[in-house]
């Protein structure tokens, strides 16, 4: 649970520091994951997913592998679009 806590920090940082154009702007209530493992997607999804056991399986490989930064804000999630959009549109996040 704290690596969720310290996610939940990191995506605050990094949002309130974010640009406001029309892109970067991100709902009240949402963050920003990039996913994939060569390019990489930015979706915007509900900070409510953070609580969903199985988001949080996908965390897990996320912290190995890249920490919770992401140069651009948000967090990077190294599995397959598929299987993302697949698990988000499940827990009605897409």
């Amino acid at each position: 649970m704290p690596r969720i806590i310290q996610a939940k920090q990191i995506l605050r940082r990094s949002l309130s520091n974010g640009s406001r154009n029309t892109y970067m702007a991100i709902p009240k209530g949402h963050f920003v994951v990039y996913v994939g493992e060569q390019e990489k997607k930015r979706f915007v999804v509900p900070v409510s997913l953070l609580n969903q056991p199985a988001f949080q399986e996908l965390l897990y490989p996320a912290e190995e592998e890249f920490g919770y930064n992401h140069p651009m804000g948000g967090l990077t999630i190294p599995c397959s679009e598929d299987i993302f959009t697949d698990l988000a549109s499940r827990l009605g996040a897409l």
